[in-house]
């Protein structure tokens, strides 16, 4: 039974999931929905397909709002897809992940290995909501094992829009690119006042410690920040202490939320 198994593996080829589609071997294309969109202009056609793309676009939109939408409070937490079992930051992801889970919230990540599935896994095992959401990339990675919950996206800002919109806070573990565009954005939406209360938890001393630092001597030196900004983030590798900024600040918000709808409305 295993021998046929791993010759059916073995014959399956290449994978990729785009969407609700699922192509194999030589219906694999070489390109992704993103970079398609995202070229540059080539042939005359780019009008009309650019066009129905958003029809594509907005069924993306759609879907994750009516998947997400009945979830219990949420924490996005991101980091590397290359973080080894092991390591520091994989065992501090696994154990984030528990903690959440047991003060009541699902958690969400980009559904990848690494730091992602050891998010994943904390929280499933504590028995909270694992929520992963996938991205079509040239290589495939798919949905790690832990996830309960899972989209697969075609689109990076579509995507995007679910992890702030369903999420009352990020923790951000140590990663590449993809890690540190999720953690300044969230920081620019803070910032410029698009999300508010909005924790922004870096996990990590070792690992960030270098780039506060030089947010502050450089960044923040020459004025293109301004010192308080660096109060965005908080940083710490205490999974209790995180959780505990989390907490305050969602109950923070939902106190000034309470008095917001107290207040005698002006006639």
């Amino acid at each position: 039974m295993s021998g046929d198994s791993g010759r059916k593996q073995e014959t399956a080829g290449p994978e990729r999931h785009r969407g609700g589609v699922t192509l194999r071997r030589g219906a694999v294309s070489t390109s992704t929905a993103d970079q398609r969109l995202l070229d540059s202009r080539s042939g005359a056609d780019w009008k009309t397909k650019d066009a129905w793309r958003v029809l594509r676009i907005l069924s993306e939109f759609v879907e994750g709002f009516e998947t997400l939408a009945d979830v219990p409070p949420a924490v996005s937490v991101f980091g590397s897809a290359r973080s080894k079992p092991g390591s520091r930051e994989y065992e501090l992801a696994r154990r984030l992940g528990g903690a959440l889970a047991g003060a009541g919230y699902a958690v969400i990540t980009g559904g990848g290995p690494g730091a992602m599935g050891a998010a994943n896994q904390g929280t499933s095992e504590a028995g909270g909501l694992s929520i992963g959401l996938g991205i079509e990339l040239p290589f495939e990675q798919g949905l790690n094992e832990w996830v309960d919950l899972g989209i697969d996206f075609r689109y990076f800002f579509a995507r995007k829009t679910m992890f702030v919109k369903y999420a009352k806070a990020f923790v951000v573990l140590p990663g590449g690119f993809g890690t540190m565009d999720e953690l300044f954005e969230a920081l620019t939406l803070v910032q410029t006042g698009k999300v508010t209360r909005f924790p922004v938890v870096l996990m990590g001393t070792w690992y960030w410690q270098g780039l506060i630092e030089w947010l502050g001597t450089t960044m923040a030196a020459d004025g293109k920040i301004g010192l308080e900004d660096l109060d965005l983030m908080y940083l710490t590798d205490d999974v209790d202490d995180a959780v505990r900024h989390i907490v305050a600040a969602d109950e923070a918000r939902a106190s000034d939320g309470s008095r917001a709808g107290r207040r005698t409305p002006m006639v």
